[in-house]
C-alpha cells in the first residue's frame, strides 16, 4: 500500500480549477502545466492582497480615502491568477512588491493601524506557519524571488486544513475563487472607463474576511453568497460597459473559418480571449494596412456588435475553444494577441508570434507597449491562402436585447404548447471526454424545445444546425461567459411575463464549469434562489461532501449523469 500523502508538505496545492488533478488538487505540477514555485508565488499574492486587503479595510472603516487606482490594481493581480492567464514568475512578483507599495501607502495615511487580535503579539519576520490576522496585516516579502517561493510554503492551501477543517477552508476558497471572477469582469469594465466603488469594497471586504478568526460555515456561505450578489453588479455593469460603447449585440451571420482550408485569403491577425477593448484598438491599428483580423475562442461575440462590425478587415471567426489552441495557432498564418485567458502556454514553434496584453503571462510572450511589432509580424507571415474547401458560417448575436425583442413570441410559444422548454446549455469548455455530454444533451434535446448558449461550452453544442422553432433558430448563442447576465435578464423577464418566480419557469440550466469566472457565475445564481441547476462535467475539488449536501439541500443543486436519465428526470417523460 502506498503511504500517505503529507497533504501540509506538499511541493504545491491547487485545485482552483475542474481539471485539477484526479478531481481533488495539483500537488506536484499543475495540469495547467503551472509548476510548484509559480503556483507558490500565486499563494504568496494572495496572502499580499489579504494584508492590503485587512489594511483597506480599516481605512474605509475610518473613512479615510484609498489610493487611486486601488481597485484597478487588485482586479489586475487577482485576474492574473486566474486558470491559464499568468504563467510568468516575473509578473507575479511584480504584482507582489505593488501590494507591498499601496499597503504601505494605506498604512501611512491611517491613524489608526491594524491591531493584534486578543492573545496574539504581532508578527515579524518571514511568515513561518502563523496565518492570523496580525500575520497577514504585518507581512513583509523577501527581497527575492526565491525568497517569496520559500515563504509562501506558509501559505499552501493544505496547511489550513488542521486548524479549521477541510469544510471551511474549502468554503473560503469558494469564495476567494468567485472573488477572482469577480475581478475579471471588473477588470474589463474598467477597461471601458466604468467603475462601481461597492464591487471594489466587496473585493477588500472578502479578501479580509478570510482571516476572520474561527468562521462559522453559514457566515463562509453567507460570504459566497454576496459574491454572488456582488458578481450578479459586476456582469450588469460590464454589459452596460460593452453595450454602451458597441452598441447592443445583434444576430449576425459570422464566417467561421474552423481550418486554414476555409479561410479567408490574406494576411491575418487572431486576438483571442474576452477584452472588446483590445480587439477594437488593433482594429484600430490595423486599418488600411492591408490585414484582416479574426477571432478565436470567446471573442466570437465580437463580431455581432455593431461599432466592431462597421471594421471591414473584421473578418470572421477562427477555430474553435480555448483547448484546441495548440493546434490551431500553430497552423494559424500569422501573429496571435491573448487578451486573457485562456492561454496554454505556447511551445518554441509558434511562441515567438504571441504578444498579450497586461494580465497575461508566459515564458517569451511579448506584452505590447504597441502593436508594431505585431504589425510587422503580421505583414512578414504568409497569411491565409486561397481557400480550398467551402466557407463555413455560423449565427450569433442573441443577446438580452435580440431575445427580448422576441419575449412576445416565445410567450404565445409556451402558451400555445408550441414550445415546450428552454434549455441553457453553456459555460466552459475543456479537454475532459466527459464534456461530450453537453454535445449529446443538445442533440437530444426534444425538437419542440428551444436551447440558449453562452460562454466558450458553446463550441460543444454549435457545430450542429438545430432547424428552428416558431420563426427562431433553436440554438441561440447568447455571447461571452459574463453574458450569463443576458440569461437571467431573459428568465426575469419571462417569469414576470408569466406572473411566477424563474424556478417555475420551463427553463433548465445545463451549465459546465471550468475556471473561476464559472464560480462567480455560479455564487450569482445561487444567491438568485435558482434551483435544480445541472453542473458538471466533475464535482469541483473544493466542494467537499458536507459542502455538496448544503448545496443539494438549499438549492437542489444537481450533478451530470447519464443524458437519457437526466432529460426524462426534466422532462418528467419515463
Amino acid at each position: 500500500m502506498a503511504a500517505a500523502t503529507d497533504i501540509e508538505n506538499v511541493p504545491m496545492f491547487c485545485f482552483q480549477c475542474e481539471q485539477t488533478a484526479k478531481a481533488e488538487a495539483c500537488t506536484i505540477r499543475g495540469v495547467c502545466t503551472k509548476d510548484a514555485q509559480l503556483a507558490g508565488l500565486e499563494d504568496h499574492l494572495m496572502w499580499g492582497l489579504q494584508s492590503l486587503a485587512v489594511h483597506a479595510q480599516v481605512a474605509l472603516d475610518g473613512n479615510i480615502p484609498l489610493p487611486e487606482n486601488l481597485y484597478m490594481f487588485m482586479a489586475k493581480a487577482l485576474f492574473s491568477t486566474l486558470t491559464n492567464v499568468n504563467f510568468s514568475c516575473d509578473d507575479i512578483v511584480s504584482f507582489i512588491r505593488e501590494c507591498v507599495e499601496f499597503r504601505d501607502l494605506i498604512k501611512s495615511s491611517n491613524p489608526t493601524p491594524v491591531q493584534p487580535l486578543p492573545g496574539e503579539t504581532f508578527y515579524s519576520g518571514n511568515c513561518g506557519s502563523l496565518l492570523n490576522h496580525t500575520a497577514v496585516a504585518t507581512w513583509v516579502p523577501g527581497a527575492t524571488m526565491a525568497d517569496m517561493i520559500a515563504e509562501a510554503r506558509a501559505f499552501l492551501i493544505s496547511k489550513r486544513f488542521a486548524r479549521l477543517g477541510k469544510d471551511r477552508v474549502c468554503l473560503q476558497e469558494l469564495l476567494m475563487y468567485g472573488l477572482k471572477g469577480i475581478a475579471a469582469y471588473y477588470y474589463h469594465s474598467q477597461v471601458l472607463g466604468l467603475q462601481n466603488e461597492d464591487i471594489g469594497k466587496f473585493s477588500i471586504k472578502a479578501l479580509a474576511f478570510v482571516h476572520k478568526e474561527d468562521p462559522s460555515v453559514d457566515e463562509l456561505l453567507g460570504m459566497c453568497l454576496e459574491c454572488g450578489k456582488v458578481n450578479f453588479a459586476t456582469m450588469e455593469l460590464l454589459d452596460k460597459a460593452n453595450t454602451s460603447h458597441y452598441g447592443n449585440p445583434e444576430p449576425t451571420k459570422v464566417l467561421w473559418a474552423k481550418t486554414p482550408q476555409c479561410a479567408k485569403e490574406g494576411k491575418a491577425i487572431l486576438v483571442s480571449g474576452h477584452d472588446l477593448w483590445e480587439l477594437e484598438e488593433i482594429l484600430k491599428h490595423t486599418q488600411g494596412k492591408g490585414i484582416n483580423v479574426w477571432t478565436h475562442g470567446e471573442m466570437l461575440p465580437c463580431n455581432a456588435y455593431p461599432l466592431l462590425k462597421k471594421f471591414p478587415h473584421l473578418v470572421g471567426h477562427y477555430g474553435t475553444a480555448w483547448q484546441n489552441q495548440k493546434r490551431e495557432f500553430e497552423v494559424f498564418p500569422g501573429p496571435i494577441f491573448m487578451t486573457t485567458n485562456c492561454y496554454i502556454p505556447a511551445p518554441r514553434t509558434y511562441v515567438n508570434r504571441v504578444f498579450a496584453s497586461t494580465p497575461v503571462g508566459g515564458v517569451d510572450v511579448k506584452k505590447r507597449e504597441n502593436f508594431d511589432a505585431m504589425i510587422q509580424c503580421a505583414l512578414e507571415m504568409p497569411g491565409f491562402q486561397a481557400p480550398t474547401e467551402p466557407l463555413g458560417y455560423l449565427t450569433i448575436g442573441f443577446g438580452h436585447n435580440a431575445t427580448l425583442g422576441a419575449a412576445g413570441t416565445v410567450i404565445d410559444a409556451v402558451k400555445s404548447g408550441a414550445l415546450r422548454r428552454i434549455f441553457l446549455i453553456g459555460g466552459c469548455d475543456g479537454f475532459e471526454k466527459e464534456r461530450n455530454y453537453y454535445t449529446e444533451f443538445a442533440e437530444k434535446v426534444p425538437a419542440d424545445c428551444l436551447m440558449l448558449t453562452l460562454a466558450c461550452g458553446k463550441f460543444k453544442v454549435n457545430m450542429n444546425d438545430y432547424g428552428t422553432l416558431v420563426g427562431l433558430p433553436r440554438l441561440l448563442d447568447m455571447g461571452q461567459c459574463n453574458d450569463a447576465y443576458s440569461a437571467i435578464r431573459v428568465a426575469v423577464a419571462l417569469a414576470e411575463a408569466f406572473n411566477t418566480d424563474v424556478n417555475s419557469l420551463p427553463l433548465s440550466l445545463i451549465l459546465s464549469w471550468f475556471e473561476q469566472k464559472a464560480v462567480a457565475i455560479l455564487l450569482t445564481l445561487l444567491y438568485l434562489g435558482i434551483k435544480n441547476i445541472y453542473l458538471g462535467p466533475r464535482i469541483p475539488g473544493f466542494f467537499t461532501p458536507t459542502i455538496l449536501n448544503i448545496l443539494k439541500e438549499k438549492f437542489s443543486l444537481q450533478i451530470v449523469g447519464n443524458v437519457d436519465n437526466d432529460l426524462r428526470t426534466i422532462l418528467g417523460t419515463h
